[in-house]
């Protein structure tokens, strides 16, 4: 096992994202056995289709995970992104590049107000995205009425949104996702911004003292996070139109699972958006293989959550061992 962590290419790449890759092929390849039709074009879209606005979910929530913070309610505020503008366009006929902004904007709020509240409040991360869940789901049904909002088919004036996620069968989605997984990564580990946010989750008092502002890098995580749900919520309607009020909480669990299982600790000062990538393509693969199985979606609950006990009992005994 030595030997095989201190290989050069293990060193480079990371034996963790290795591992993940591995169970990513492992997972495809048994679900290929047991369901024919996994091996189908249009079931790989549709894995990739659920990536990618989870992905935004989960690079998001990267960011705030690093600072040691949480956020519960990147799956609500989405829908409340989605409800709120795809009101706005099929009720007042806004334009559809303004209706991406305000999806944009109402993220964006949601994460200035959670990151306002746990920075300069002090209140715990936890209450303040249990609150902003709840918010966010009254806020979209006020909104929109208790109404279901459904977007434009692809076949509509308006409907060229759709071809953020395909264009005929090329999955112009993933591109777009990866393009910004790169820059999220860039922000992360090369960047000022970055090196804060993951000193914050090591030793917040330590960075304190340093004469850093501790509270503006911590409101930005939260920021960032936000903006983020709020361009998932255009790739969530891109790809499956319809959006219900009071739904979203099972997003959250995805997310966390695919962010953690990625190698980003819960305990804050260490992450990795090429394993959050990771992470998020095997919950989609998850998903998807449960429904090609005929499996109730139930089950995908149960396994998410076993996965994310699994990961942070890894990250903590990863921690001892260094310690």
């Amino acid at each position: 096992m030595e030997a095989l962590k201190n290989n050069p290419f293990v060193k480079k790449v990371g034996l963790n994202r290795i591992l993940l890759v591995c169970v990513l092929i492992v997972m495809y390849v048994l679900f290929a056995l047991f369901s024919p039709t996994f091996l189908s074009y249009s079931r790989i879209l549709s894995i990739l289709n659920y990536a990618c606005f989870l992905g935004f979910l989960s690079l998001g929530v990267t960011f705030v995970i690093a600072t040691g913070g949480i956020d519960f309610s990147i799956g609500p505020v989405m829908f409340c992104c989605a409800l709120i503008s795809g009101y706005c366009l099929m009720s007042y006929g806004v334009p559809m590049v303004p209706v991406m902004l305000i999806s944009i904007l109402v993220g964006l709020c949601f994460g200035i107000f959670n990151g306002y509240l746990v920075a300069y409040w002090s209140i715990p991360p936890f209450i303040v995205s249990m609150a902003s869940m709840n918010i966010s789901k009254g806020l979209a049904s006020v909104f929109t009425k208790t109404q279901s909002v459904s977007w434009p088919q692809s076949t509509s004036e308006q409907g060229w949104y759709r071809y953020l996620v395909k264009v005929g069968n090329i999955p112009v989605g993933l591109f777009i996702f990866l393009g910004i997984a790169i820059i999220c990564a860039i922000i992360l580990n090369k960047t000022k911004i970055g090196r804060y946010i993951l000193c914050l989750g090591s030793n917040m008092e330590a960075v304190r003292l340093s004469g850093v502002n501790v509270k503006k890098w911590q409101m930005t995580a939260y920021i960032i996070c936000g903006t983020l749900v709020g361009i998932a919520a255009i790739f969530f309607v891109s790809a499956y139109t319809t959006v219900q009020p009071g739904y979203g909480d099972q997003y959250n669990n995805e997310a966390i699972a695919g962010c953690v299982m990625g190698g980003t600790s819960m305990a804050g000062g260490l992450a990795s958006v090429s394993g959050t990538v990771i992470g998020v393509f095997i919950i989609a693969l998850l998903q998807e293989g449960i429904l090609a199985l005929g499996m109730n979606k139930n089950y995908q609950l149960i396994i998410t959550g076993i996965i994310v006990i699994a990961a942070v009992y890894f990250d903590v005994l990863g921690r001892r061992r260094k310690n």
